[in-house]
């Protein structure tokens, strides 16, 4: 996770994390990504039930039951664990999260474990009295995606009418008074919606918008050929950062996010350095704070039947059940050598990614897209859109 605005806009110093020692269990949500001990933020993605139908649904999720979901008991064990582990934020996630009647319960739960609860939402479901327990419960956050205006997002979405439900819970999110931000996943089919997302960023009163690379998992393996180019990549994040910046010229305090390629990290530092090298060092010490891609690490996924992965895109390698061992047994040890492995990635990685100079701030970027087209975990990140000479 990249933050545009907090690296091109100010919004953040170094200092600000260091002022709360860096220790996730102490840093507000916005800073929880320069934390050192890197404490797993959990997805769990509590459903495989989905009322829509997505082209990129890493999960292959579906409109009917599945067997073998975690109980509610089941889940309220795993989020004890989770407190006691120290995990700062879960993440509710599916298939569609709000599918789950228990699901207040579960977030409530959380909460009254000291966690932070957010849920990671199509947002269709998401009614005025829906909103109003959301917060009630003290969510911390709703995720609503979008993925273009709405004739795009309906055919990427596979649902009419997607769109105006999703902005319907959207505006009962913010008359609720819950925060509120959107989730675009950028691909050839829609990558020109972008300047459009932005539109309704500033027009809605949105505080927060997460732009994802693709990544080549479930129904998005089927999508590769509608990955970006690298060139068109690299527009992509030029507009963002420029759009970006257009915003916080008109002083709207917008936070602005790429997800899923840690190559942006390096790109903007050295956009910054040829526009403002005095930033540029501020910027290069929170990227080393960041560390990059952090599955396995930073970030881990618990799935609707208890299987514990690297992250929500990795179902396809389990480390374990939490039905037969607690997720902070399974994270802390050692049985699992690619579990081990990813920990301490940068010994791994091969090709053009283990010379990288930008290595330590990127993290080796993603292991599991690699994985996808070469068979190989540890082979360069084709997504990587960097220059050999940008990297020597």
């Amino acid at each position: 996770m990249i933050g545009i605005s907090k690296l091109c806009c100010g919004t953040v110093e170094p200092s600000d994390a260091l002022r709360y020692g860096r220790h996730s269990s102490k840093l507000p949500s916005h800073l929880l990504q320069f934390s050192a001990d890197k404490r797993p933020v959990v997805v769990w993605n509590i459903t495989r039930r989905c009322n829509l139908k997505c082209v990129h649904c890493y999960a292959h999720a579906k409109d009917i039951e599945f067997e073998n979901e975690l109980t509610t008991a089941e889940g309220k064990a795993l989020i004890d664990d989770l407190a006691q582990f120290g995990a700062p934020v879960l993440l509710l996630s599916g298939g569609e999260p709000l599918v789950r009647k228990d699901l207040p319960e579960l977030a409530e739960y959380a909460v009254q474990k000291g966690m932070r609860a957010v849920i990671s939402t199509n947002g269709t479901l998401i009614d005025r009295n829906t909103a109003q327990i959301l917060k009630n419960i003290g969510l911390s956050y709703v995720g609503i995606s979008l993925d273009g205006m709405e004739d795009v997002n309906d055919r990427f979405r596979g649902v009419k009418g997607a769109f105006q439900k999703a902005l319907d819970g959207i505006r009962n999110c913010k008359e609720a008074g819950i925060k509120v931000g959107l989730r675009f996943t950028i691909n050839k089919f829609n990558v020109s919606e972008i300047p459009k997302l932005f539109d309704v960023l500033e027009n809605m009163d949105i505080p927060r918008i997460c732009f994802y690379h693709l990544v080549y998992a479930g129904r998005g393996s089927n999508l590769v050929e509608q990955d970006l180019s690298h060139e068109q990549t690299r527009a992509a994040v030029d507009l963002i950062i420029e759009r970006t910046q257009a915003i916080h010229n008109k002083g709207l305090l917008k936070e602005v996010l790429t997800v899923d390629n840690h190559a942006d990290g390096p790109y903007v530092y050295m956009k910054l350095l040829k526009e403002n090298p005095e930033r540029a060092k501020e910027v290069l010490e929170l990227l080393k704070m960041n560390e990059g891609n952090n599955s396995g690490r930073g970030i881990g996924c618990v799935s609707w039947d208890g299987e514990v992965h690297a992250d929500q895109f990795w179902r396809h390698r389990s480390f374990g059940n939490i039905r037969q061992m607690p997720f902070s047994k399974i994270w802390a040890g050692d049985h699992d050598p690619l579990l081990k492995q990813l920990k301490d990635k940068k010994k791994y990685v091969k090709g053009r990614c283990a010379g990288c100079r930008w290595l330590d701030i990127c993290g080796g970027n993603f292991r599991v897209r690699a994985e996808a087209l070469t068979g190989d975990v540890w082979a360069p990140d084709p997504a990587c859109y960097l220059s050999d000479e940008e990297i020597a």
